[in-house]
């Protein structure tokens, strides 16, 4: 029996953005964008008539969700009722004791698996078992072991869990992926890792629908899925509203002020995305590089520059212009050394934009 399903995880609903670069009047764009596309994943599986919807941890945040959000998540939950929701709690939405899960009757649609221990929920009238686990506290530092019955290989058969692939060591989980491999079901729903990576084996991060900073660059969304005779099909599927990149941009003396603002300006999607970009190289001495960042600021929805360049400074007329000062003697002596040499380059350029600055 063929099943489609969504499968997604990380989305962090109540967010506060507490450790961001960015200000709080962006920090409060993100929470609204954030509820947003949670209701656009909810209404994917509307439109796509999905049979489940798998959240693999962290749909929000334990210590800041409200009664009212809590809420109005089951609301949006409560509006796909021929969509069955799975969800796994992970490291920010436990199921603890004074979980938020415990403070409202969900919709019937909606499962949750409660142990930490891996549990079985069957949907015999969709021919498939699913197999979860809930944390119950926020670091797991024992290793994923599977201890039920043998797969009913005639079902579909699919394993929900928010941890960590990647390392062994880890305190959130760890999971070893050969190991996953030899358990043999036929979709493994994971979570935590807020980027997307769909391994070999139908093994699947979706990522974060929407990236909360500057280590989750790149698209964010879900994975569209359906499943049949235990062959698996995926698609993913953008979601957020904005990404977050990092940009380097090299820069050359030849350049001129309005030559450095045009290559800056054309970023694709500066007046939506986030950017943190780096500026590299050597600049003619005479171009105010604060000015061309000011400038540039206001074109970009948000961006942080990262000024690294330095000035390509014309030694010999800077000498021939201060032969009797402390300036010419400072490039005299410099040129005795290594200019080859970054550290001693650097010096000397340190050491004339203060003698240069002193003069004006």
């Amino acid at each position: 029996m063929k099943i489609k399903f969504i499968h997604t995880a990380d989305i962090h609903l109540g967010s506060r953005f507490n450790n961001a670069s960015f200000p709080g009047d962006i920090a409060k764009i993100r929470r609204q964008e954030m509820w947003s596309t949670f209701h656009d994943i909810v209404s994917l599986a509307h439109k796509e008539k999905v049979d489940f919807l798998f959240i693999s941890g962290d749909l929000f945040e334990s210590e800041l969700i409200t009664l009212g959000d809590l809420k109005r998540i089951n609301e949006a939950f409560k509006s796909i009722q021929d969509t069955q929701i799975l969800i796994t709690p992970g490291n920010h939405d436990t199921y603890g004791e004074k979980s938020p899960y415990k403070l409202i009757s969900w919709s019937e649609n909606v499962n949750i698996f409660k142990a930490q221990e891996l549990s079985l929920i069957e949907f015999t009238d969709l021919n498939t078992n699913i197999y979860g686990f809930a944390w119950s506290e926020k670091y797991i530092s024992n290793e994923f072991r599977y201890n039920m019955d043998p797969l009913d290989k005639d079902k579909n058969n699919i394993l929900m869990l928010h941890g960590d692939i990647y390392n062994k060591k880890s305190n959130y989980f760890p999971i070893d992926k050969n190991y996953l491999k030899k358990l043999s079901f036929d979709y493994v729903a994971l979570g935590h890792v807020h980027k997307p990576d769909i391994q070999e084996n139908g093994i699947v991060y979706p990522g974060s629908p929407e990236p909360l900073d500057f280590g989750e660059i790149g698209s964010h969304g879900v994975i569209l899925g359906q499943l049949q005779d235990s062959r698996v099909q995926t698609k993913f599927i953008t979601m957020s509203k904005r990404q977050f990149l990092n940009e380097e941009l090299y820069l050359h003396p030849e350049m001129t002020y309005q030559e450095i603002i045009n290559i800056i300006q054309s970023y694709h999607g500066r007046e939506r995305n986030l950017y943190r970009l780096s500026l590299l190289g050597l600049v003619d001495s005479d171009i105010d590089m604060d000015q061309v960042i000011n400038d540039v600021n206001k074109e970009f929805y948000y961006i942080e520059i990262n000024n690294q360049v330095e000035p390509d400074y014309d030694l010999d007329k800077i000498m021939n212009q201060n032969s009797d000062n402390i300036i010419g003697l400072f490039i005299k002596e410099m040129r005795k050394k290594d200019l080859e040499d970054i550290e001693v380059k650097n010096a000397l350029y340190l050491g004339l934009q203060a003698l240069l600055k002193e003069k004006v």
